[in-house]
């Protein structure tokens, strides 16, 4: 059974470290104002090699591991730089919940698109970028899975609603 999502711990955790990401999916969503909920939180980080060498402290100081149905607890992996310099997408659980990292998300290029978009939020004392609501839309219009299409009708309102009221 996955552990409950503790986002602002992991949120310590990579600043702490000092990584740089933008928060992207589903919980990004829900900090523009989604009412969907999820139970995991992705990132996008920064690919430099100082960057993956400061996400690769973070992921051991969480004990990240490989998320897989076959393994409740998920499985160990080298948690390095050259690992994420190989990956581009990874699925994993830690000690505060399953948490995924995306280098080039659907319908980005990356950390680069994405960061001149993103807001800043504080969420229990940390800075955390966000991706701007018209990145996850358009993330998950791409990506078209069962569980996007089920969302986007929620952030479209949302969308719909928010420039409503920048136009009041």
């Amino acid at each position: 059974m996955p552990k409950p999502l503790q986002p602002e711990k992991l949120f310590q955790v990579l600043a702490r470290h000092r990584v740089d990401y933008v928060l992207i999916g589903g919980l990004a969503a829900t900090l523009h104002g989604s009412s969907a909920l999820t139970n995991d939180a992705d990132i996008c980080p920064d690919p430099s090699p100082e960057n993956r060498e400061r996400l690769a402290a973070a992921l051991r100081d969480v004990r990240a591991r490989v998320r897989t149905e076959a393994e409740p607890d998920g499985v160990r992996f080298s948690v390095d730089a050259d690992f994420l310099r190989r990956t581009q997408l990874v699925n994993l659980t830690t000690r505060y919940g399953d948490f995924d990292i995306a280098f080039q998300p659907a319908g980005s290029r990356g950390y680069e698109d994405l960061v001149g978009d993103a807001i800043e939020l504080e969420i229990d004392g940390t800075v955390v970028r966000v991706a701007s609501l018209a990145d996850i839309i358009r993330s998950k219009e791409i990506a078209d899975r069962p569980k996007d299409r089920a969302t986007l009708p929620i952030l479209y309102a949302l969308q719909d609603e928010i420039a409503r009221g920048a136009r009041k």
